[in-house]
């Protein structure tokens, strides 16, 4: 057939290369227009960025809170560039506030985090606890949003002041765990999805499995949901200085607290202490006029710096600490654990491997943390990481991992050999459980009048072929290598741990654990953020506070993706966030709809492990 088609395959081909010049034009177009922006306004500003003399640090965070940005460079500019970031980066928040704080220029922080749409409690926790420690030096932290939504409320309720315009709502609605499930969309389509797991409470292959929650999962998931929910209302009712009776009523009672002031439910959140006074956009800017002056080239609005913009005049004329004794290295691994290569924002085992060789190998580096925020994921991409953890501990530099809001299954797995374990009251960890799907689509093709038929020369030929039922000694091979994998899992945590293989399996089967909790069972040495993790592993590694420097370890950029970064940055930063009433938009219906349904399906996208076994929690909470 390919004979009789050569003009076919011409056009194709030529195509293709105008498909591909096509893209490498758009890339140039791009930069050039980065490239002329950037140099106009250099060329204004005399000297690139500059912090007024007397201005506010506009901290506005956008899309989800995150400890690594995902994506390849050129992926993260263009949304630098559509949305201002829909991604924040914590550390980069949490750094520019710290620096702020001994700034005589920076009189106030404003916050506004109306486009904040996600991120784990332990991730808004360090922000907020960044925020406390702003406003220990006297200076004001104020909060302005069109209306709240429960992580951003969060994260205003560690201001001084919190306006809101008044036509807003917050709304908090508290923390939900769901799952969608597809046994009838399967079964529709006529797939065999076989499932293979060990542990009891092991419930992320459930939703192929079921359409509803099991009551294992249900009981196990209450527990740790509900100290979320805990340690989310006992920060804010402290944070803003009303009661938990006053905060529950609000929650519980939303409907009828409105119906108090006739619906109006900016009116409400004042009387209940919410927010301390509601303003229009123009109001809010006179107001911080008033405090820290106005703009010299907008005199209606006030002086301000987008965080990110200080973050980098700063980096420019600041004093860097010289390291006498070492440094202490720190690698993130965030996302999805997958086999080989990944971008950022997903923990490939070829990439992170790849850092965790460069941390070993460096003279400079006496200490590593691993910073994880994971689910888990692959078996076999986890098992190489410890591997390469195992290696960088004979090097004799001390590893301390650090947990971030989920370090749970794959991600527990590559934290366990660390010298020490840090988590927040907040991390979601354990789920030590194994599980494996293996689809086959026989019933799928059969229904539209395909059928394979034919013969093989061991009883195991063509058993694992997709297009043919699962046969017994292909069952009896996957549910082996679980049970198996299981075995490992506990093996190892039980060696890594100094813990009984009893004591372990007792805490294991899948079952998931808030880090308090994982605290008192052992699965967890300290209870801390990054900055405890740091300073233990610098201790362990004998050196003294104020002597090294913290280096994070990542995939060096070239100089035109620094570049890249560095001019959409600025432009995202200069453009997004110009109004002060803080919201840019709220995202669409649809664009919500594909949201959920990307998050729902990413984990398959990842799911590329050899054999198809995976350490893998499905906890996110909503």
């Amino acid at each position: 057939m390919s004979e009789k088609n050569p003009i076919v395959r011409f056009f194709g081909f030529i195509w293709r290369v105008i498909e591909r010049l096509t893209k490498v034009l758009q890339v140039c177009i791009f930069l050039f227009v980065i490239l002329l922006v950037f140099s106009a306004i250099s060329n204004l500003s005399g000297r690139g960025i500059q912090i007024p003399e007397s201005a506010a640090l506009l901290v506005a965070p956008a899309g989800t809170l995150l400890e690594q940005t995902g994506g390849e460079p050129l992926d993260q500019a263009l949304l630098e560039m559509q949305d201002g970031g829909i991604q924040t980066i914590v550390r980069e928040v949490i750094e520019s506030l710290r620096v702020a704080a001994d700034d005589d220029r920076i009189k106030a922080v404003v916050l506004l985090p109306g486009n904040l749409t996600g991120g784990g409690l332990s991730k808004q926790q360090a922000i907020g606890d960044a925020l406390e420690a702003f406003r220990e030096t006297g200076k004001p932290v104020l909060a302005m949003a069109d209306s709240y939504s429960q992580e951003q409320y969060y994260l205003a309720a560690h201001a001084d002041e919190i306006y809101m315009h008044d036509f807003g709502l917050v709304l908090i609605e508290g923390f939900g765990y769901f799952k969608t499930y597809f046994a009838d969309a399967i079964e529709k389509l006529k797939i065999d999805m076989n499932v293979f797991r060990v542990g009891e409470y092991k419930s992320f292959v459930e939703p192929f499995l079921r359409n509803d929650m099991s009551d294992n999962d249900r009981e196990a998931s209450r527990k740790w949901l509900e100290a979320l929910w805990h340690a989310y209302k006992d920060d804010v009712t402290e944070a803003r200085g009303i009661t938990p009776e006053s905060f529950d009523r609000y929650v519980n009672s939303l409907a009828d607290v409105l119906e108090t002031t006739d619906g109006d439910a900016g009116q409400a959140a004042v009387d209940m202490d919410l927010v301390d006074g509601l303003m229009t956009h123009q109001e809010f800017r006179n107001y911080m006029i008033d405090i820290v002056g106005a703009s010299e080239d907008e005199p209606d609005t006030f002086a301000r710096i987008d965080y990110r913009n200080y973050l980098a005049a700063t980096s420019m004329t600041g004093e860097e600490v010289v390291s006498t004794e070492g440094n202490v290295a720190v690698i993130v691994a965030s996302g999805e654990i997958v086999d080989g290569e990944a971008a950022p924002g997903t923990i490939g085992s070829a990439t992170t491997a790849r850092l965790i060789r460069q941390a070993a190998n460096d003279e400079e580096i006496a200490a590593v943390v691993l910073r994880v925020d994971s689910p888990g994921g692959s078996m076999f991409a986890s098992e190489i990481l410890v591997d390469q953890l195992q290696v960088l501990k004979e090097t004799g530099k001390p590893l301390v991992a650090s947990m971030g809001s989920v370090a749970a299954s794959g991600g527990y797995y590559i934290s366990m050999v660390a010298d020490e374990i840090w988590a927040s009251e907040t991390t979601i960890s354990g789920s030590i459980g194994v599980g494996a799907t293996y689809p086959t689509f026989q019933r799928s093709l059969d229904a539209i009048g395909i059928h394979v038929d034919g013969f093989g020369t061991t009883p195991l030929t063509g058993e694992l072929s997709q297009v043919r039922e699962l046969g017994d000694n292909a069952r009896k091979l996957l549910d082996v290598s679980v049970r198996s994998a299981y075995d490992v899992f506990i093996d190892k945590v039980a060696e890594s741990r100094e813990m009984d293989r009893n004591r372990i399996e007792g805490i294991a089967q899948g079952r998931v654990w808030i880090g308090g909790d994982a605290f008192e069972i052992g699965l967890v040495d300290q209870i801390g953020g990054i900055d405890e993790a740091i300073a233990s592993a610098a201790g362990m590694a004998g050196l003294e506070e104020g002597a090294y420097d913290v280096v994070y370890v990542e995939r060096e950029l070239s100089v035109g993706e620094q570049l890249l970064l560095q001019y959409a940055r600025l432009l995202g930063a200069l453009f997004s966030f110009e109004d002060a009433g803080g919201v840019a938009g709220l995202s669409g219906s649809i664009k919500n709809l594909l949201l959920t349904l990307d998050q729902e399906l990413r984990v398959l996208k990842g799911w590329n492990d050899p054999r198809g076994i995976y350490y893998h929690c499905l906890c996110e909470i909503r």
